[in-house]
């Protein structure tokens, strides 16, 4: 059997946002089932590159062909802020979320050959509608003279045509609805992207793999991508079964999934 050296780079936050469809709940619910998602995830793609059968290397076997398995992700942001409509102040550092990414941290650190490289997280603008809202919040200024009125006159308010009453119902009604999870800070991860490419060039310059596996679906990467084929790198890409682009598809030895994949995307 030919001995490998393979480096798999796992982009942490894209594998967490697409790992729930993929697996069963059961799978992907606490820290320490998604620190071993992460290990079989990795596993899989060693043994099929190998040619060990799964169900008989039970012994570990699959990690002697590994020269590292890169986990990458921030640290939970631990600033505080108010929130705009629950009125109370927010610890995010106390936060559940942060809880839990820091406890899938500790679970990793404690497999074998898994390394982590955390960047940070910056609060870049205060708090912010969600996107697909702003259009409504817009909607307010056409109505901006009734609404005066109605102020103006709350004994005998203007009556409005009936299609134009519906709309401005339906338009108060939604932002009735409004929730929590409707307006969000403005935070941006920092340096994970950075790490990844940096770790892609050292790896390959340093010859301490000989085939590299990145799970992500970012074509930022194909800068990294290009040099580590040039160097002889056999380059694999993972996109969790999302659609990537067609320069990120051009610059890799091949995509290949190790979960099934989902009825949708």
């Amino acid at each position: 059997m030919r001995m490998r050296r393979i480096a798999i780079l796992i982009d942490g936050g894209y594998f967490l946002k697409r790992l729930p469809k993929l697996v069963a709940p059961q799978f992907c619910s606490t820290p320490q089932q998604i620190a071993d998602s992460a290990r079989y995830l990795c596993k899989r793609h060693v043994q099929r590159l190998v040619g060990l059968d799964a169900d008989a290397d039970e012994d570990g076997r699959w990690l002697d062909h590994v020269y590292r398995l890169f986990y990458y992700d921030a640290t939970p942001f631990d600033g505080k802020s108010h929130h705009p409509l629950k009125n109370q102040p927010i610890d995010f550092g106390k936060s559940e979320v942060a809880k839990s990414r820091r406890e899938l941290f500790t679970q990793l650190r404690r497999k074998r050959k898994f390394a982590l490289r955390l960047g940070h997280v910056n609060k870049e603008s205060n708090w912010q509608i969600d996107p697909r809202l702003t259009k409504d919040l817009i909607k307010i200024r056409k109505w901006a003279d009734h609404i005066q009125a109605i102020l103006d006159h709350p004994e005998a308010p203007p009556e409005l045509p009936e299609n134009e009453s519906r709309e401005f119902q339906n338009l108060i009604e939604r932002w009735q609805a409004l929730e929590e999870r409707n307006v969000r800070i403005g935070l941006r991860q920092k340096g994970v992207d950075m790490r990844i490419g940096l770790d892609i060039a050292s790896i390959t310059l340093k010859q301490q793999a000989d085939t590299m596996i990145l799970v992500t679906g970012d074509s930022d990467f194909v800068p990294a991508a290009k040099l580590a084929r040039r160097e002889g790198i056999e380059f694999l890409l993972d996109p969790l079964w999302q659609k990537v682009s067609d320069q990120l598809y051009e610059h890799v030895d091949g995509i290949i999934s190790i979960y099934s994949q989902p009825e949708s995307t």
